[in-house]
């Protein structure tokens, strides 16, 4: 029970970092994939953005 709560910690600490992107394990990938979802989603703006409009 001890391993697994340290492993629970492991992953509950563990931020992005910029070589997630190369990593091999199943956490890294995760935060890379989320990092770049979120950092698409906040250059390409708001749905309710008006058509023109200069940000």
């Amino acid at each position: 029970m001890k391993k697994k709560k340290q492993e629970e910690n492991k992953v509950a600490e563990k931020n992005y970092e910029p070589s997630d992107y190369e990593g091999n394990s199943q956490i890294e990938q995760g935060l890379a994939e989320t990092h770049e979802q979120v950092s698409d989603g906040y250059h390409e703006g708001t749905i309710d953005r008006k058509e023109g409009k200069e940000d």
